[in-house]
């Protein structure tokens, strides 16, 4: 997904560093933002930061806007330079263009960490802010402008949600227990910290998905409980729309999207989506597409993982391993790439891999 540069125009260290700053004010907006973008903003006159915000829930202000809103004398702003990590909008949304804000502010200078590639936006911005005559200097440290936003480019770049891949596995390499007929129940492999982790990872993406097996083996809640944070969308795959009376992922607690192979219906907090075929994958992403869905939390089993892996439709993996054997068992995934970097979590060993397409 990485782009040449757009940098025009003089930059210094400090727009660079003014632009670090965007970027983590963007950040503090994490799971709570999708469909939107992260976007930070910072105003700075004559050396110094006169405002800042940031894009903090799906629905409510951008982040430029709310970056003037906290400049307390508006009279400056004719001399300031605003720094955005993401091309300022020029359609009208769920809010008004920021593009129009800033030319009715009458800032001169804006510096963009990245072009925003939804097709209503897309160089628009930029375009109409030059045509006020103000200069905009595009492409600051654009390359972790873009890693920031990788899910939101993944999902108008490529046409599908960004897949994240997690699960746990023994030291020996066994994802789960060879079930006899109606053996139920988790069987865990790692231990607290990771609990707690996992549930992080739930609380950044936009949904969180597991197949059929799962739910009648293991009936997980795949909610946020251990971390503050907002539970995802649930996502479940079965070629049945049909599940036992207790299952969690039906309470209503939180949205759940059933993909299945006979019902097309909406009950309560459970739409259930007819596919011509679950194990299609590229049905099932382009599906979640349509409903904007634009992260996936993959967490299994060893089926549903293999399903992706195997079609190479997956951007990150995430593979925990606990400090336990087992001799026998269900065999895990098997990577072929290698994992960049590793996080200690306890007693177990998370490695971290990237998609290499």
């Amino acid at each position: 997904m990485k782009k040449q540069p757009l940098i025009q125009g003089a930059i210094t260290d400090f727009d660079k560093k003014m632009m670090r700053r965007a970027i983590a004010l963007a950040q503090k907006g994490q799971g709570y933002v999708a469909p939107n973008p992260m976007v930070g903003c910072v105003v700075v006159h004559d050396g110094k930061v006169i405002g800042e915000g940031y894009h903090a829930h799906f629905g409510e202000g951008h982040a430029e806007v709310n970056a003037i809103n906290a400049v307390e004398d508006h009279s400056l702003l004719s001399s300031a330079s605003l720094y955005v990590t993401l091309e300022p909008c020029s359609h009208f949304g769920k809010t008004p263009p920021c593009a129009d804000l800033i030319i009715r502010m009458g800032i001169p200078r804006v510096i963009i960490g990245s072009r925003d590639p939804f097709e209503s936006v897309n160089g628009r911005g930029t375009a109409r802010l030059r045509a006020a005559g103000i200069e905009v200097i595009e492409g600051i440290e654009e390359e972790a402008c873009r890693e920031m936003n990788r899910r939101f480019l993944c999902y108008h770049e490529k046409g599908r949600p960004y897949i994240v891949l997690k699960w746990a596995q023994t030291m020996d390499g066994y994802l789960d227990i060879e079930r006899n007929a109606g053996e139920k129940g988790v069987r865990w492999i790692s231990g607290p910290q990771t609990k707690t982790f996992v549930h992080q990872l739930r609380a950044y993406e936009a949904a969180v998905m597991v197949g059929r097996n799962t739910i009648i083996n293991d009936n997980p809640q795949l909610t946020v409980r251990e971390v503050v944070g907002k539970s995802p969308m649930r996502i479940v795959l079965s070629t049945e729309p049909e599940f036992p009376d207790d299952t969690w992922v039906l309470d209503g607690e939180v949205p759940t999207l059933v993909l299945n192979n006979q019902l097309d219906q909406t009950d309560s907090k459970t739409m259930f989506i007819k596919c011509h075929d679950v194990h299609d994958l590229t049905e099932v992403l382009a599906k979640l597409h349509h409903e904007r869905v634009l992260s996936v939390l993959v967490e299994g089993g060893a089926q549903l993982l293999n399903s992706f892996l195997a079609a190479g439709l997956w951007d990150e993996a995430i593979v925990i391993t606990g400090a336990t054997k087992w001799g026998a068992g269900l065999s895990a995934p098997k990577m072929k790439e290698t994992s960049h970097h590793e996080q200690i979590l306890g007693d177990d060993v998370a490695r971290f891999y990237r998609h290499s397409s």
